[in-house]
C-alpha cells in the first residue's frame, strides 16, 4: 500500500480545466493515473494524461478525442422518458425534448475539445452502452443507441470502435491520450442498482430542461 501511495505522490494531479473542477478524481493504483468519475449527466474533458471513467447501463457514453494534440473526454447521458401524449420519437420534426437533451450533451462535449483546438476532421469517436439491462424495462437502450449513432452521422463524425446493446451493464475506463478503452461487462447481479439509478435519474430529466441550446462551432 505505502508503495502505491509512494507511487500516486510521484504523478502530480493535473488541474483540472475550467468547468470540471467539480468532477470526482482519484488515484487508480491499477493503471496507475488519477481519473475522474463521471456520472449521469455529466461529462469530463482533459490534455492531461489521466483516465476517464464510468458506468453504463442503459445509458450512452461518446468518447471523443483529438489524436494530434492527444485532448479528448467523455460524456454520460440518457435520453428522457417521453412526455405523454407525445409521439415517441426523439427526432421529431418539431425538435422535442429528447432532442434537445441529447444534443446538449453531445454539444457540449465536442464544443469543450474545439475550444481546446481540437479539429472535427480529426476527431476519433467511440461510443459504449446502451444495454437493455432488465427485462421489465422499457428498451431505453436502443433508443439512446438510435439517437447517438444518428448525431454522429448527421455531424460527419465516423465511430472509430463502439459496444452498444445488449442486456449487461458496462464499466468503462477511457485515456483520452491514446485512446485506450478498458471494457468489462458487469454481471447480472449489479443490473438492479444501475438500473435504479438510472430510473431515477430519467425521471429528474422529465421534470426538468436541457439547459440554453449549444450549437457546435468551428
Amino acid at each position: 500500500m505505502s508503495r502505491l501511495l509512494n507511487r500516486a505522490a510521484t504523478m502530480p494531479k493535473a488541474t483540472a480545466l475550467p468547468g470540471f473542477e467539480r468532477i470526482q478524481r482519484y488515484w487508480d493504483p491499477t493503471n496507475r493515473c488519477w481519473t475522474a468519475k463521471i456520472l449521469p449527466g455529466e461529462f469530463y474533458v482533459t490534455r492531461d494524461a489521466e483516465a476517464v471513467t464510468t458506468v453504463l447501463g442503459s445509458c450512452i457514453s461518446a468518447c471523443i478525442r483529438d489524436p494530434q494534440l492527444g485532448c479528448g473526454g467523455m460524456n454520460h447521458f440518457m435520453l428522457p422518458e417521453e412526455a405523454a401524449g407525445g409521439n415517441g420519437s426523439w427526432n421529431a420534426a418539431d425538435g422535442g425534448a429528447s432532442t434537445r437533451y441529447g444534443s446538449y450533451a453531445m454539444e457540449s462535449l465536442v464544443n469543450e475539445l474545439l475550444k481546446l483546438g481540437g479539429r472535427r476532421e480529426r476527431f476519433e469517436v467511440k461510443l459504449f452502452g446502451g444495454g437493455r439491462i432488465l427485462p421489465t424495462m422499457t428498451d431505453v437502450g436502443m433508443r439512446n443507441i438510435a439517437f447517438a449513432q444518428s448525431f454522429l452521422k448527421l455531424e460527419g463524425f465516423k465511430v472509430a470502435a463502439q459496444d452498444v446493446g445488449d442486456v449487461y451493464p458496462r464499466r468503462i475506463v477511457y485515456f483520452p491520450a491514446t485512446g485506450r478503452v478498458l471494457l468489462k461487462h458487469l454481471r447480472a447481479i449489479d443490473s438492479n442498482v444501475i438500473a435504479s439509478r438510472e430510473t431515477q435519474y430519467r425521471a429528474n430529466l422529465g421534470a426538468t430542461t436541457a439547459g440554453n441550446d449549444v450549437e457546435l462551432f468551428d
